[in-house]
């Protein structure tokens, strides 16, 4: 089973969502079976190199009500283990974090990019990180395992900026405009940060479309393999 997870570093919502959705695999039976790559979007788009106070950004974009916003995500977070702290975390643009995430899936791996996700939704949230700072961002990276010298080079360029970009633009023509957005299997999307029951169950439910699907196409290669044979030696295919 493959899940592709549509989320911003600067996202609070992602980083629950992530936790529930870590919650529920761990408890799914079929968790070794199941492949989790991240998927870059970005709420802000035009957000500018130059990092600012997440407050004064958030209070600009949503008036006296932004507050309550990080007061009730910030509840809901720790009951999850995640210590958001809204006064010290800096509005960034998170383009450069994403090539970082590329990096990690294609030369280390999908675990590490996974752990490199948690670590800079982590820097962001809880430790008050730019994660639009070039040697911000390689300080996180090499703790979650990436190397130093590579880090280095890759950010001081342009390599992967094209590969993230065209996902960024896929994942529009895909309609997706809210996240975290889970793709199960290329079929299924859930949008959201959903209850751990909630994606349990998803799991479930594409675990069992999977092994119907595989009834179905080994039924039709019996039939159409053996022809007349399909019954022999006192059994029949079905």
């Amino acid at each position: 089973m493959k899940v592709e997870i549509y989320s911003d570093i600067a996202c609070p919502w992602c980083y629950i969502g992530k936790r529930r959705f870590d919650q529920a695999l761990e408890r799914f039976e079929g968790k070794g079976e199941v492949e989790v790559i991240f998927r870059p979007y970005q709420l802000v788009p035009d957000a500018p190199a130059t990092a600012s106070p997440h407050r004064a950004w958030l209070a600009e974009r949503y008036g006296p009500q932004s507050r309550a916003m990080d007061d009730r995500v910030t509840e809901l977070g720790r009951a999850e283990g995640i210590a958001y702290d809204f006064d010290a975390a800096l509005h960034a643009n998170t383009f450069l974090g994403h090539r970082l995430l590329h990096l990690a899936e294609t030369e280390y791996g999908t675990a590490v990019q996974g752990g490199l996700k948690e670590a800079l939704l982590k820097a962001h949230f809880t430790d008050g990180v730019d994660v639009g700072d070039r040697a911000a961002l390689t300080e996180v990276a090499v703790a979650a395992g990436l190397d130093r010298a590579r880090v280095t080079e890759y950010l001081a360029g342009d390599e992967g900026a094209d590969e993230v970009q065209r996902q960024l633009d896929e994942a529009r023509q895909l309609g997706i405009s809210a996240v975290p957005t889970f793709v199960f299997d290329g079929q299924w999307a859930v949008q959201g940060g959903q209850e751990v029951e909630t994606f349990l169950q998803v799991f479930e439910q594409v675990a069992g479309e999977q092994q119907h699907a595989e009834r179905q196409a080994e039924t039709t290669a019996h039939g159409h393999g053996h022809g007349d044979d399909a019954c022999a030696d006192g059994a029949c295919a079905i």
